[in-house]
């Protein structure tokens, strides 16, 4: 039965994917991720609006969690400061640990889980640009709301205006907040290890990880209630996206494929033409075909219409 296109070029994954195209494509998406960011800083009295109408929205749902764990991530600092920490590091920590992990361990789950987290992540900068959002945090203090991290800033590398380091705060954008992409890739973080941990540990972490990122970006006063929704949701609509965003490119790679096999089937062709001429490379070297017909053993007579003729009176007499 002849193989399918699909069938006859497949390799697998470990073949296709190698770590020093991969990294670089991180990296691209990463920076395009962040410089969208700080592109995307809006007007802030805009961000202000956003904010408050959160407050609005959540208030008529009675949703109050931000409130209350902020209240105690204040009051207790064996909370806070952890918090703070967390915050400000395992969002870029834990998720290329993981990435990687599945790269090395899960190699043919890694394509989907990256092109996953990416097309999120674009969704993620869409929101930022069109809905710049002032977080908790950032409010007049009659909100009731405090700045965790310029409270404990003493115990970190962070400065009080923001959760990048002392004297870089100017460049980050700190009105970012909707949707919560810690919540997001915590998310996929979580995902990645319930499904492919293969242990209860990797199961529990994959449910903790998430779930305390929620936690601690309310508590820190950084996001809204809605803000980890909507990094939930996110996240679902990158996850429904990845299998149509993965076909894309796989067309795009048909369609430049086909010049480069046509020069290799060229080539192919014109080394079978040579072969079939006469001649064969290496050990398997022999004489052009024209030339074996000339050169025959110099013991043999000549086998020509002539020579016979002349020959056969002689053998009779």
């Amino acid at each position: 039965m002849p193989q399918t296109e699909t069938e006859g070029t497949e390799v697998s994954p470990r073949t296709r994917l190698r770590w020093w195209t991969e990294l670089p494509l991180i990296l691209l998406v990463y920076g395009s991720y962040s410089a969208g960011r700080l592109l995307a800083r809006g007007d802030v009295s805009t961000a202000v609006d956003h904010g408050l109408a959160i407050l609005r929205i959540e208030k008529a749902l009675y949703l109050n969690a931000e409130h209350p764990l902020n209240r105690l991530f204040t009051r207790e600092a064996w909370l806070g400061v952890p918090a703070d920490f967390w915050y400000a590091s395992l969002h870029y920590l834990v998720t290329p640990v993981i990435l990687v992990w599945i790269f090395r361990f899960r190699t043919a789950h890694y394509r989907a889980a990256r092109t996953w987290l990416m097309t999120s992540t674009f969704i993620g900068l869409i929101g930022f640009t069109l809905l710049p959002t002032c977080p908790p945090r950032l409010l007049t203090a009659g909100h009731g709301f405090v700045d965790t991290m310029a409270q404990y800033s003493s115990y970190g590398w962070w400065a009080g205006d923001a959760s990048a380091p002392r004297g870089m705060g100017a460049m980050t954008n700190q009105y970012a907040a909707m949707p919560s992409l810690h919540v997001g890739w915590a998310l996929w973080c979580g995902v990645m290890l319930w499904r492919y941990g293969g242990t209860r540990i990797t199961r529990v972490a994959g449910v903790a990880y998430p779930l305390f990122t929620a936690i601690v970006v309310m508590g820190t006063a950084n996001h809204y209630f809605l803000d980890a929704v909507a990094g939930a949701a996110v996240m679902g609509v990158g996850l429904l996206l990845a299998p149509h965003v993965m076909r894309i490119v796989d067309r795009v790679r048909g369609r430049l494929r086909p010049r480069s096999t046509v020069v290799a089937q060229g080539s192919g062709a014109a080394v079978s033409s040579i072969v079939s001429g006469g001649c064969q490379t290496s050990a398997g070297e022999r004489i052009p075909r024209q030339r074996e017909e000339r050169l025959g053993d110099p013991a043999e007579p000549d086998a020509s219409p002539t020579d016979a003729g002349e020959g056969a009176p002689a053998a009779a007499r």
